[in-house]
């Protein structure tokens, strides 16, 4: 008698993953902590200063033009660290995304596709939002992919403040989310916002590109081994490469991924251990999280209001409304709505521990936009413009409601996000992994 054919088993959509990502996982999510942190008091202090009667001294520091003009680089301080200490934020950004597709939980399609269709619908969404409001107003309108990228750092800070309990394929999927949004954020740059490219720069930067990438290809252990080497060999042939590309009409802080991508993931000589990418994550992450966004954060997030009556005029503006609309509102329906729609037209559901209420609240820390939320406003309207300072305005309004929100939606969830912690430490088995993560012996994901 032939038996029927047993059902295939439903993928299920957020399960925990393997036991590695999710360690290096909640090693990264720390560092963005403290990060996270520092933007929001940068940013904060930002705030006060363009508000207070040292408004003008502000101002004048952040729009005194620095360096070398022949080389065409005498910019604004404000400019230098949207465009060259931003460059440091994106190499980590593009180092994060090369170790995701090549170790990571990007590389299986089949789990890297519901992150990945949730974050397009979460830089789609609001985009549209965004686009219907300012329909009217052409320049307006140039503003629409400001509330596309969500700021991963700002997002665990305020994670860390109101609950540590998040489940593990929650954390993961939110970082997967900024990471891909990351991504379709650098595209719009790369594609919408140059205006003009001129070749023979365009040309030049590829060859300390290819020069930067021989060296970390071919002396991996060099650099891994003699920590002075990649600030005095790699870090001056970056900015080489980081100049040109400034020259050549592209926005500059693209060299910092592609750069990032170029930086091998895994080991050579077929060893355990982390890669050259993971070393330079390290060695980099600091200057980024300490130095560079928190500097970025202060000069960009400072907009004179002019008290409550001007802040209530900014926020009633199309292109505040626009962004605290995308943000707070897009990013979660666009998230939510298309994970349940993959669960509905293929194999997948759910993870049993979860609901859906869980995945509304990371939708709604996604809506925390910032860091590249700021650079896109200013590379849509410029430094100074009423449209920037109105963006400045509905970023900083959006985020502070998203995180509002969330947090509305996480604290009563957080007695609940404690157990599910607690499960995924329990070793009843003592087998040195936990047993949320056990799974069959020969099973990859146990490694």
């Amino acid at each position: 008698m032939t038996q029927p054919p047993t059902p295939a088993r439903r993928r299920r959509i957020l399960e925990p993953g393997s036991y590695g990502e999710f360690l290096r996982v909640g090693a990264i999510l720390r560092k963005e902590t403290t990060g996270g942190l520092l933007l929001m008091v940068a940013a904060l202090l930002a705030v006060v200063l363009a508000n207070s009667p040292l408004a003008d001294g502000y101002f004048a520091v952040r729009d005194t033009p620095v360096g070398f003009d022949p080389w065409h680089l005498r910019l604004t301080i404000g400019h230098w660290a949207a465009d060259g200490l931003l460059a440091v934020f994106f190499f980590l950004v593009g180092l994060e995304l090369k170790h995701e597709f090549v170790a990571g939980d990007l590389r299986d399609p089949a789990r890297a596709s519901v992150p990945m269709v949730a974050a397009a619908a979460g830089v789609a969404v609001p985009a549209l939002i965004y686009a219907a409001i300012n329909l009217a107003n052409p320049t307006s309108l140039g503003g629409w992919a400001i509330p596309a990228a969500t700021d991963i750092a700002f997002a665990v800070a305020v994670l860390a403040l109101i609950g540590t309990h998040l489940p593990a394929a929650l954390r993961v999927f939110l970082l997967t989310l900024a990471v891909v949004d990351d991504l379709i954020a650098i595209l719009i740059i790369a594609l919408f916002y140059t205006a003009e490219v001129h070749l023979t720069p365009l040309l030049l930067f590829v060859l300390p590109v290819a020069g930067y990438a021989c060296l970390v290809q071919r002396f991996p252990a060099f650099f891994a081994t003699r920590r002075w080497a990649p600030w005095l060999i790699l870090l001056p042939l970056g900015f080489v490469a980081w100049a040109f590309l400034h020259a050549s009409g592209i926005h500059a802080t693209i060299a910092g991924v592609v750069l990032g991508f170029t930086v091998p993931v895994l080991r050579k000589d077929g060893r355990d251990g982390p890669g050259l990418a993971r070393t330079f994550e390290h060695l980099y992450r600091p200057l980024s999280t300490g130095i560079a966004v928190p500097v970025f954060a202060f000069f960009s997030a400072g907009v004179a209001v002019g008290g409550l009556g001007g802040l209530a005029h900014a926020i009633g503006t199309p292109v505040a409304l626009g962004i605290i609309g995308g943000l707070v509102l897009g990013k979660p329906l666009g998230i939510v709505t298309a994970t349940f729609i993959m669960t509905r037209f293929t194999r997948a559901s759910l993870d049993a521990s979860l609901r859906w209420i869980d995945l509304a609240g990371v939708g709604l820390l996604a809506g925390i936009g910032f860091t590249v939320s700021l650079l896109v406003g200013e590379l849509s309207f410029g430094l100074g413009s009423p449209y920037n300072d109105a963006a400045k305005v509905g970023v900083l309004v959006a985020s502070v409601v998203a995180a509002l929100a969330a947090a509305v939606v996480l604290v009563p969830r957080n007695r609940r996000y404690r157990r599910l912690a607690l499960a995924e430490v329990a070793d009843a088995d003592a087998d040195g992994v936990p047993d949320a993560f056990d799974t069959a012996p020969d099973d990859p994901r146990r490694a």
